[in-house]
């Protein structure tokens, strides 16, 4: 959404410290994690939700809309958060290797784990090997849940043929 609207994305890996530390060195005016939290450098370099609810607020007065009204302008998304638990975590590696060259056509970007970004569908899909257990995390986005969980199934499905 930042590039339809005439902004510049630049994506950092998971985490407060990457985030700001990316943000610094390209000059945002925003940046936050798909948690939710907000960073705003205007204020200070730290995730702060009473600044994410000042911006909503502001906004909202400014556009002098309801809640549902405003929600209703931006496109649907919804995300769905799986993992796959692996014995040993050599797989793992071996699991982000074939999904890169599966979908090797896509817009890969392997910044923290492997991000694919299929633009015709307008979906995403973000592996992220855990730092304290043998498992990946699979976060998928697409315009509805059946999409965004058949998505993550595909990737899912790929780690369990290499899991055999």
């Amino acid at each position: 959404m930042t590039e339809q609207y005439g902004g510049k994305y630049y994506a950092a890996a998971v985490g407060e410290v990457n985030v700001t530390t990316k943000m610094r060195e390209c000059g945002a005016l925003i940046g936050g994690e798909g948690n939710g939290g907000v960073i705003y450098p205007a204020l200070h370099y730290g995730r702060d939700a009473m600044v994410g609810v000042a911006l909503f607020l502001t906004n909202l007065a400014y556009k002098k809309m309801k809640v549902s009204e405003l929600r209703a302008t931006y496109p649907e998304y919804v995300i769905a958060k799986n993992k796959i638990e692996l014995s040993d975590s050599a797989l793992i590696d071996k699991i982000l290797d074939e999904v890169k060259t599966v979908y090797a056509a896509e817009d890969i970007n392997t910044i923290d784990g492997v991000k694919i970004s299929f633009e015709s569908r307008k979906e995403w899909v973000h592996l992220r090997r855990s730092n304290t257990e043998p498992i990946i995390r699979i976060y998928a986005e697409a315009a509805t849940q059946d999409a965004a969980d058949a998505l993550a199934k595909e990737i899912i499905d790929i780690a369990n043929d290499i899991i055999r």
